[in-house]
């Protein structure tokens, strides 16, 4: 395999710029051509794609979002957009596609493979909601975005006196608001995995304000409910001044973490030697802190697990 291209699909993530790096990078050391597509694959039907060399990528592994922007594209889904795909790759030569997303971008991975169109996917969601890899791309940045927000509003919830209700983002996945609750020191966490109890936390609540506690942090998970809506019912039980903050696309963006760039320098080198192994249909992800392949049919077919041990401590630790 001679020449190769590189897409970022979906939602954008902190670190996609470090695997893009290492995919050019990393199939220039071993002798490929490199393509980057514009605009995922709206931008593949298009025909956005441009060569890429060193000097492509020089100055991009600590930016966040994705250089080649991303896309969501309703004609991919078509036969006849697929079809069109593949004809603008095979036009420059290109022989093997590497694609940054999530499960969406994924499944359009995987009808290219299905066409004969060798395809190698990457894990880039903040919400870490992909089977098969114990992290994705984006997600630990994400966290200490959330993290860095809630210091910061604990300060006001302190010298106001108020409770605060922090909505993050994850979709239908609780990971970001586990991990920033937990480190973050939140007296309530509310997660999709695991029904809520309004009543519980207004106890935990008052019992708090009880024993002199001045301030309160409630993490909820967006799979969940509305932040507003716990506000508002925390409000009308307790009478407590009670605030809401929506951190909403500000958890996306930022300098990627320095786990975001090693797991996507990782992950785009690995990616580049599969094709260059002359293999398709696979996600790269992390499993005990070891790259591995996954089949694109055993992503689809697993199932996404959150861990309810840190659940059980992060309750045990906010009494």
């Amino acid at each position: 395999m001679r020449k190769i291209a590189v897409l970022t699909s979906g939602g954008d993530a902190p670190g996609m710029n470090a695997a893009v790096r290492a995919v050019v990078r990393r199939g220039i050391f071993l002798g490929m051509e490199v393509f980057g597509v514009h605009h995922g694959y709206d931008g593949l039907i298009k025909g956005q794609i441009e060569p890429m060399n060193l000097g492509s990528v020089g100055d991009i592994i600590h930016r966040g979002g994705t250089i080649l922007y991303s896309s969501r594209s309703k004609e991919f889904m078509t036969r006849e957009g697929q079809d069109q795909a593949i004809t603008r790759m095979k036009s420059k030569g290109i022989e093997g596609l590497i694609v940054i997303g999530g499960d969406g971008s994924f499944r359009g991975a995987q009808k290219l493979v299905e066409k004969g169109f060798p395809t190698i996917g990457i894990p880039g969601t903040i919400d870490n909601d992909i089977p098969g890899t114990d992290m994705t791309l984006g997600f630990d940045t994400a966290v200490n975005t959330v993290i860095e927000a809630i210091d910061k509003i604990r300060d006001t919830a302190n010298s106001h006196e108020r409770t605060f209700v922090v909505e993050v983002m994850g979709r239908n996945h609780g990971d970001i608001a586990l991990w920033a609750g937990l480190t973050g020191g939140a007296e309530s966490i509310l997660i999709p995995e695991e029904p809520y109890e309004i009543d519980r936390i207004v106890q935990r609540l008052t019992e708090g304000s009880n024993r002199g506690k001045k301030y309160s942090i409630i993490v909820v998970a967006e799979g969940v409910c509305s932040g507003a809506l716990i506000c508002d019912e925390i409000k009308q039980r307790t009478g407590f001044d009670t605030r809401v903050t929506v951190l909403g696309h500000v958890q996306r963006g930022g300098s990627p973490s320095a786990f975001d760039r090693m797991i996507g320098s990782r992950f785009g080198a690995r990616a580049v030697d599969l094709l260059h192994e002359g293999k398709q249909g696979l996600m790269v992800g992390m499993q005990h802190n070891q790259i591995v392949e996954v089949d694109f049919d055993q992503v689809f077919a697993g199932e996404v697990t959150l861990d309810l041990e840190l659940y059980e401590l992060s309750k045990s630790l906010s009494i």
